[in-house]
């Protein structure tokens, strides 16, 4: 009976993200068709707060991926951009993105997709003033070399792919045949590259929500004192992400179990952040950056996650924005007859036409090339 539960939570939260998923797919794919990664890299060779916010933009509007993501990311160091703003398009390549704010919004509500966002910039204020004062430009140039060793992580043929079209007015491009292609490309290769995540992501949560009692939540997050759970909720969070292999959207179901376990709100953002810090993609790093570098990252990393989620839940708590609420509905509502069914059923639709573009303009030629170039 309880794997039957299981199964029907899992079925019935992918019904409750599916149209979310899509649409965030759909918008990061048209940006990512009018935006090349040659135009990226020579627009972030300095540290220069011009460039900071560039290197933002630049990864809010590309994959959700984190393998993605941090594969790109050494692209474009490879190409001349700067070590700091590429680990700044990483940051927000995984936590400003369309279709993470879409899911969260629906899994948890505006207040933490607000969270996000804001506790994204902070992050890439915080990390900036980390490496200004911390990294070396010794340990930049031995990242430098590493970085042009060949050795491969994941995703590296997603990070090698530009079809972006240059040139002509926006409006034209926008429906243009060759955009409608790149679309499908990028919108099929961004589902291909997560859905693993998405799918270890829904499994991990389903089993959690059904099998580990309230109490015990309640119990490790220190729900009866909310001075320790504050302190606690941004240190835990980040260490839960590392150890769950679940990376960018895929954590969020598992975030709304934490929260729904009682979990601080700090708590939650710095889970969501983590994303970039898993066991996989660090061992990714090592073989980018090397190890000291790797170690070096990862320190920074944790540092920020867990002040933006301090800062982030200070701010909320100021302002009366922290929900009360901790029940979720989307675990055990089910199928019904409501906007999400329909613009699934639309999303649904749209999804297959953009599959049979991409079937019939050499996508699956595309999808071996990726995979191939991201063997390791």
């Amino acid at each position: 009976m309880q794997i039957l539960l299981i199964f029907q939570t899992i079925f019935f939260m992918l019904c409750e993200i599916f149209w979310p998923l899509a649409l965030g797919f759909l918008l990061s794919a048209i940006i990512q068709a009018l935006v090349s990664h040659r135009q990226m890299a020579s627009a972030l060779g300095k540290d220069t707060p011009k460039c900071f916010t560039l290197a933002t933009l630049f990864g809010a509007a590309s994959s959700s991926c984190s393998y993605a993501a941090v594969a790109l990311a050494r692209s474009i160091f490879r190409k001349g951009a700067t070590f700091t703003n590429s680990m700044i398009f990483e940051l927000a390549s995984t936590n400003l993105v369309f279709e993470l704010a879409i899911v969260l919004l629906v899994f948890l509500g505006w207040q933490f997709a607000l969270a996000e966002f804001l506790g994204g910039i902070l992050m890439v204020v915080i990390v900036s003033f980390i490496f200004k004062i911390s990294l070396s430009e010794q340990m930049t140039e031995n990242a430098r070399k590493q970085s042009g060793e060949g050795l491969v992580g994941k995703m590296e043929g997603h990070a090698e792919m530009d079809m972006s079209l240059s040139g002509g007015k926006l409006f034209s491009k926008l429906f243009s045949k060759q955009v409608m292609t790149s679309v499908s490309h990028y919108f099929v290769a961004d589902v291909y590259s997560i859905w693993q995540d998405i799918v270890l992501g829904l499994v991990i949560a389903g089993v959690l929500a059904v099998l580990v009692p309230h109490s015990f939540w309640q119990v490790f997050f220190f729900t009866n004192d909310p001075k320790i759970s504050f302190i606690e909720g941004p240190l835990v969070g980040p260490l839960v992400a590392i150890v769950s292999f679940v990376c960018s959207v895929g954590n969020i179901p598992l975030a709304a179990v934490l929260w729904a376990g009682g979990i601080s709100f700090g708590g939650v953002v710095s889970f969501i952040f983590a994303d970039l810090i898993i066991l996989p993609i660090l061992n990714i790093y090592r073989k980018y950056y090397g190890t000291k570098v790797m170690l070096y990252i990862l320190g920074a990393f944790y540092a920020t996650m867990v002040l933006a989620g301090y800062l982030v839940e200070i701010i909320f708590s100021y302002l009366n924005l922290i929900p009360v609420k901790r029940s979720l509905s989307v675990f055990a509502q089910g199928i019904q007859l409501n906007y999400t069914s329909i613009l699934d059923v639309i999303f649904i639709i749209i999804s297959l036409m953009l599959l049979a573009r991409f079937l019939r303009t050499g996508g699956p030629m595309m999808l071996r090339h990726m995979e191939h170039s991201g063997h390791s």
